[in-house]
């Protein structure tokens, strides 16, 4: 079993609080929108799996991919920070996810904490909402979950508190 921390829409705002709320992770996912001084201090911490996103510069960007694929035990997972929802998904994305869709789809960039099955593609959907201070959102959030083998189980929304 793989226990997964996932953040995303950080911008340059680090809680202490992901720190005890990731500590029985085996892994950290960040959807991307890093901003500054948070990938270190995340990737010191824990393996750390993600992608750039829009606010990213050239730092993140020449360190990781715009978009990840991998399995994850027996789970096909793709991440992208822009990436839509089910039956809206982004332009960028959109052919892939039908032709050849993950059984896990990871986005940012919309700040709005949504955990959505797609029918159509029979694929799961998470955005971990916003962890960061920065934007539209009122309340910072992180989603948790584990892997086993083909199953992914165990998730917990967590609330980190106001914007």
């Amino acid at each position: 079993m793989t226990r997964i921390g996932l953040i995303s829409d950080t911008h340059g705002y680090l809680d202490d609080a992901v720190f005890r709320h990731f500590e029985n992770c085996d892994e950290i996912w960040h959807g991307g929108d890093f901003g500054p001084d948070v990938v270190a201090p995340l990737k010191a911490f824990k393996p750390l799996r993600c992608v750039y996103g829009n606010i990213d510069g050239y730092d993140i960007r020449s360190e990781y991919p715009e978009k990840l694929r991998w399995k994850c035990e027996d789970v096909d997972v793709m991440m992208i920070h822009i990436g839509g929802y089910p039956g809206r998904y982004a332009p960028s994305i959109k052919n892939e996810l039908y032709t050849d869709p993950p059984k896990l789809f990871i986005s940012g960039h919309s700040h709005i904490l949504k955990i959505i099955y797609d029918e159509k593609i029979k694929c799961l959907h998470m955005n971990p909402g916003a962890a960061g201070k920065h934007g539209w959102h009122k309340v910072r959030t992180l989603v948790r979950f584990a892997i086993d083998g083909d199953r992914i189980k165990d998730c917990e929304v967590i609330e980190l508190g106001k914007r």
